[in-house]
């Protein structure tokens, strides 16, 4: 048996610091759709089920921007925020919160918080990618 030798394998480059946008939503059919909108729209998602997640995947990709659920198990999405908007290697990070609480006081204790933008569930499509791109230019 002859010895050919194996044509160069390439890997994908990196992207670059910033470019992902991390989804954190404990509700699986919440998150799944978010997912399908963004990367059709062509955006690297990252995930994360709950507040304490969402700030361990960021302080390990440093992603572009969040998308935070408020009320999940575990760490709050408003503690999140905190913790993120804390540390001085995610706090430049936006976040955008995006909730089923909609009164004044949910939206007035999210800005509070720290988060950069908020949105009350259900967001149609359409605002929710407009959102994304003030922060997150495609």
């Amino acid at each position: 048996m002859a010895d050919f030798p194996l044509p160069p394998v390439r890997m994908p480059a990196p992207d670059p610091l910033g470019s992902s946008i991390l989804v954190a939503e404990d509700s699986l059919e919440q998150r799944d759709l978010y997912v399908a909108l963004l990367t059709s729209a062509g955006y690297r998602v990252l995930v994360a089920g709950d507040g304490a997640e969402a700030v361990q995947v960021a302080q390990r990709e440093r992603p572009g921007l969040i998308l935070m659920d408020v009320t999940m198990p575990g760490t709050s999405g408003w503690n999140a925020v905190r913790v993120l908007k804390a540390d001085s290697e995610t706090r430049a990070i936006p976040i955008i919160i995006i909730t089923g609480l909609s009164g004044s006081w949910d939206r007035d204790a999210s800005l509070a918080a720290g988060c950069d933008e908020y949105l009350a569930k259900p967001v149609a499509p359409a605002r929710l990618l407009e959102e994304v791109r003030k922060f997150l230019p495609r």
